[in-house]
């Protein structure tokens, strides 16, 4: 499936001393102590709780690369609100020796302002709006990935499974696989034990203070589901408070 094949981004160094003493980012833990992080998978998640870094470090890496942080191509320039770190200022980029022909950086909160971008540049470009608001978000969504994905491309999403029901997140998976496959690299941000099932693909868990790789049953996201999948009457009696 072409997991372990070309890394358009192969890993990171971190120049803390671009970043502010008093900065918010010195107090989360999985980041404050990163100087290098080494990417060994075409496909690679990051998990962990909400508010423990993976977010941030995916934004970091896309502004980094030439993304917009707001998503989009490489192409795209909008801003309708300027909320990225400095992290990304400090983030040093080690790249392949092949450069990536395309790439696109997809994050579910910001997914509303990129669907009207991406109507108003058909329109200037003299091609066919897709009309994505007239769209349901996951299929709207879909749409995006569907229209973008191709081979030896970098590809940054963060929580894709937001906008879409767990067939649509099947349907995501294998056009990441098969993107994989045509020497594509993606970093996804995710909490989806679907998406996270990727045969081969590397986890690093930034829970626990540090970035670390950690296996599929070892997720959160995993184990939770299982968990609630196979006690789901004597969880929700405690949650609840039932006798």
């Amino acid at each position: 499936m072409g997991i372990g094949g070309t890394l358009h981004i192969q890993g990171l160094s971190i120049d803390w001393n671009k970043i502010e003493k008093d900065s918010y980012l010195r107090k989360i833990d999985s980041i404050k102590t990163l100087e290098r992080l080494s990417f060994r998978k075409t496909i690679t998640f990051f998990v962990g709780e909400n508010g423990s870094g993976k977010s941030t470090m995916l934004e970091a890496i896309a502004v980094a690369y030439g993304f917009n942080p707001e998503g989009g191509t490489r192409n795209y320039h909008f801003s309708t609100y300027d909320s990225h770190s400095e992290l990304c200022d400090a983030v040093r980029l080690s790249r392949g020796y092949k450069k990536a022909g395309w790439g696109y950086f997809l994050r579910a909160e910001s997914f509303y302002n990129v669907a009207t971008a991406e109507d108003q540049y058909s329109r200037e470009s003299g091609g066919r709006p897709q009309h994505l608001h007239e769209k349901s978000h996951g299929e709207s969504f879909l749409e995006i990935v569907q229209s973008n994905f191709k081979g030896n491309g970098v590809y940054l999403l963060d929580e894709p499974e937001a906008a879409l029901s767990p067939q649509r997140q099947l349907t995501l998976l294998m056009e990441i696989v098969n993107c994989a496959g045509e020497d594509s690299q993606f970093i996804i941000v995710t909490h989806s034990p679907i998406l996270l099932g990727i045969p081969g693909a590397e986890i690093l868990s930034f829970d626990d203070g540090t970035v670390h790789a950690i296996e599929y049953e070892e997720t959160d996201s995993y184990q939770i589901t299982e968990m609630f999948i196979n006690n789901r009457e004597q969880i929700l009696r405690r949650l609840l408070g039932e006798s």
